[in-house]
């Protein structure tokens, strides 16, 4: 029983000290200390892990400085493609703010343009009524006599809102009697345009 118990520890340390020196050579622990005697019993150097001096520190951390700088270094560069898309982005969009204030002016611009010709459509409607109603109140040969000294678009506008303002009042349109007293030649000059231009 005695010389089982010796082989089975015998056993346990060989298995062991196997583990130890697989671990060690595949550098998950390191036994060099521990195993040192062990190896120098039996008559072999044991191998001996390369203590680190001063330069192999200055080294490592000249190395560390060097990744820290390269990482820096990426950063920047990073920053400076996005900073410069930025910069395009911002002249597109100051473009494109120059090219809307350009737009809405000339908006502004066509607007007031159409006011502009709106409000003389109707200071020019309100003459040519005011015209129309100064003839029909006047003797039909002196209206006459001023609708033929007339160019032939201002007689043509004050005869259509002649006859405007009669239908819309409801009465009789006095336009027929004074064609009849106009001259036949001018009557249908101002009828033919008329019919040109509806």
């Amino acid at each position: 029983m005695l010389g089982r118990i010796i082989v089975l520890l015998v056993l346990i340390l060989v298995l062991a000290g196997g583990g130890i020196i697989w671990f060690d050579y595949l550098n998950v622990i390191d036994a060099k200390d521990m195993m040192a005697p062990l190896l120098r019993l039996i008559g072999k150097d044991p191998r001996t892990g390369g203590t680190l001096d001063d330069d192999m520190f200055h080294n490592l951390d000249a190395e560390r400085l060097a990744v820290r700088l390269e990482a820096l270094a990426l950063r920047e560069l990073d920053l400076d493609t996005r900073d410069e898309e930025l910069k395009a982005q911002q002249a597109e969009l100051d473009q494109l703010g120059q090219q809307l204030e350009e737009d809405r002016k000339a908006l502004e611009e066509t607007i007031d343009s159409i006011n502009k010709d709106l409000a003389d459509t109707e200071n020019r409607d309100r003459n040519v009524e005011g015209i129309s109603r100064q003839l029909t109140n006047m003797p039909p040969e002196r209206a006459v006599a001023i609708i033929a000294a007339m160019q032939d678009q201002n007689a043509i506008s004050v005869i259509r809102k002649t006859e405007e303002l009669a239908q819309r009042d409801g009465t009789e349109s006095i336009v027929p009697y004074w064609m009849s007293l106009l001259e036949p030649q001018r009557a249908a000059e101002l009828q033919r345009k008329m019919v040109d231009s509806p």
